[in-house]
């Protein structure tokens, strides 16, 4: 990114939050970006022009969202902060009692998919607190304010918009009524709208997929996602890391996914131990902690969980909350 790229992508932001900051107002349907998109959708999906105007006409536009997006936990708190937030005793303790009352769907998703039991509580607890925190805004209006009043990422968010209308068409999903976070992810596994119609299964049997209401659809739809995206059974996600040297020489932490081998991390100063092969991929990963700089080796399985959100906090939350609660469960009867 250049200077001048960077200094207008600054001013741009300060515009939205300056002028984000006042009362929430009802979407202009009359606005041309509106249009377009009512028109899209009713060339593209079929969908009846006074419904669809009509559900655009209720969507309101709320200025605290853009606030928020814009200011993700993830991105402004150092790891010994996100982690005090994520690893409560409250929040382990609830994840044992999951676990406890789901162990046998759980293990059972485990033998069927691959993807660890742990790896699962671990989501479930950092995104919702095991369903406690699903989110309060109505997703409406969520994706109708970063489609349409939010340009860094009004692409995006305009897609998952069409998404949630054919989501709501498909599912019998009341559009008006429908709870989720401040970016639109839904249900007690807070999957965006894309994601939802992707991959989310029916794991009780009942013919229908219900983020909201069914423990056994979350737990297999997350197993899904995961699974979809590569992860490995039986393969270590991270690995507590040291120094050979007193530096890791040339290679830089802060990526999501490996971008170098276990071999090369080793050869070049960072010690810790793994049953992979040299060639095995790997990342380098360096976050502050309490006491310091705290080192570890992320894995391909790492790059897996950060596909669910794009944060390296976010992966080793979801690792370290996970076999903390593991190593709490009561063996089974």
């Amino acid at each position: 990114m250049t200077n001048a790229t960077g200094t207008l992508r600054a001013l741009l932001l300060c515009l939205i939050l300056t002028t984000g900051a006042g009362t929430a107002g009802a979407l202009e349907i009359a606005r041309e970006d509106v249009r377009a998109f009512s028109e899209e959708m009713q060339k593209k999906h079929g969908f009846d022009a006074a419904w669809i105007d009509g559900v655009l006409a209720n969507a309101v536009s709320q200025p605290r969202i853009i606030e928020r997006i814009s200011k993700p936990a993830e991105k402004v708190l150092t790891w010994h902060r996100y982690s005090d937030l994520m690893l409560t005793d409250e929040r382990i303790a609830a994840g044992v009692q999951f676990w406890t009352e789901h162990r046998e769907r759980l293990a059972a998703i485990e033998r069927e998919t691959g993807v660890s039991q742990h790896v699962i509580i671990g989501i479930l607890g950092v995104e919702t607190y095991f369903g406690r925190i699903t989110g309060k805004d109505r997703v409406l209006d969520a994706l109708a304010t970063l489609a349409f009043d939010y340009p860094p990422r009004a692409s995006y968010f305009r897609t998952e918009l069409e998404q949630f209308l054919l989501l709501a068409r498909e599912e019998q999903l009341d559009v008006a009524t429908a709870l989720g976070s401040y970016a639109g992810a839904m249900g007690r596994a807070q999957f965006m709208p894309s994601s939802y119609r992707a991959y989310t299964v029916d794991g009780d049997g009942d013919d229908r997929r219900d983020l909201w209401g069914s423990w056994d659809d979350v737990i297999a739809s997350i197993a899904n996602y995961l699974a979809k995206h590569g992860w490995r059974a039986g393969e270590p996600i991270v690995a507590d890391a040291g120094l050979w040297f007193p530096v890791v020489s040339g290679i830089t932490p802060g990526a999501l996914a490996p971008d170098t081998t276990v071999k090369t991390l080793h050869d070049r100063g960072l010690r810790f131990d793994t049953s992979l092969d040299g060639k095995a991929p790997a990342v380098f990963i360096r976050v502050d902690a309490e006491a310091g700089p705290e080192l570890r080796a992320g894995f391909h399985n790492f790059g897996v969980i950060t596909r669910y959100n794009r944060s390296v906090l976010y992966g080793l939350a979801v690792h370290d909350l996970g076999r903390r609660i593991e190593s709490l469960v009561p063996a089974a009867p």
